[in-house]
């Protein structure tokens, strides 16, 4: 009877497990339609400006300036931002989740950002880390001790809401670096959004910049536009749309990876739900087993005793 007792407790705990997986799959479910359409919605936008900006680049030829300028902050320092100097250390902005639960979303993202700290430090450069997400901060935190890689800033409510505002934030702190002459380079990991059941985990350059004749992009065949006019002139044009480049740049790579974290805990939520019915179906089985074998010694044990008083 103890075995019985056993295996209704597991049957029971199972349960209770398959209702809260269940219910995470729902929740996940709802959450990543929106995310899917949001995140969707918002490439066209970012394509396009990725073309204009990259046209105007070709257009102005590196004829930067700072001296019609006001510099308030060093995101409003255009032609540093635009600089290209030798590579002595790097930035890694990482998007990762505040949440558990999703299946190897996290660990991708972790293992591709570590990956590129041993390329980078084979190659003697340094790296320092935005981390967005706690789950990527505890893990990053464990890994990165034996490397030449230091922990610059960490954002963790960006990666429950993100919002434009939020990469605004984060690209300051970001061009900081860069004119502080801290960092050299941008990238960013983080993971493309595909459908419901997938997603690929990226590194996205945001600095240096390319222009379209230097990268070959195929929306854009490297003619510039023969009239190109800046009201009210180049500089102060670039001194708004860089900024706006490079934030967007973020704020799409959010958006992208919280649509394919949620995805991942669908999948995953759904598999552990469908693993948790074949345990109960399994438990019920071997439940049913021994009840049976129980009640079959009970009847023998009366019969016996009927047998032995009749004898």
């Amino acid at each position: 009877m103890s075995n019985l007792k056993d295996i209704k407790n597991r049957i029971q705990s199972v349960e209770s497990t398959r209702k809260i997986t269940r219910a995470m799959k729902m929740v996940a479910s709802a959450s990543v339609n929106k995310a899917e359409q949001t995140v969707k919605a918002s490439r066209p936008f970012t394509e396009n400006l990725n073309i204009l900006f990259k046209k105007m680049l070709d257009y102005v030829q590196q004829n930067y300036s700072r001296t019609t300028l006001r510099i308030k902050s060093p995101v409003d320092n255009y032609p540093e931002l635009l600089k290209i100097r030798e590579i002595r250390s790097v930035g890694l902005l990482v998007n990762t989740s505040n949440k558990g639960l999703a299946g190897a979303y996290n660990a991708n993202v972790v293992r591709k950002t570590i990956q590129k700290i041993k390329e980078y430090n084979a190659q003697g450069i340094k790296t320092y880390l935005f981390i967005i997400g706690q789950k990527g901060l505890s893990s990053i935190k464990r890994k990165i001790e034996q490397y030449d890689c230091e922990i610059a800033k960490t954002y963790l409510a960006i990666a429950a809401n993100p919002n434009p505002e939020a990469a605004k934030i984060v690209t300051e702190d970001l061009a900081e670096y860069f004119v502080g002459g801290k960092i050299d380079k941008i990238e960013i990991i983080t993971t493309r959004f595909k459908n419901m059941m997938s997603y690929f985990v990226e590194e996205w350059v945001v600095l240096p910049l390319k222009t379209f004749t230097q990268d070959h992009d195929k929306l854009y065949d490297g003619v510039v536009d023969p009239l190109m006019e800046f009201e009210p002139d180049k500089h102060q044009i670039l001194q708004k749309i860089v900024p706006m480049y490079i934030t967007n740049i973020i704020y799409q790579s959010l958006l992208e990876a919280k649509a394919s974290e949620l995805a991942s805990r669908m999948t995953a939520m759904s598999a552990a739900t469908s693993n948790a019915e074949s345990m109960i179906a399994s438990l019920s089985v071997e439940y049913n087993k021994l009840r049976q074998a129980s009640i079959t010694n009970e009847i023998v044990e009366v019969v016996s005793g009927a047998n032995a008083q009749m004898d």
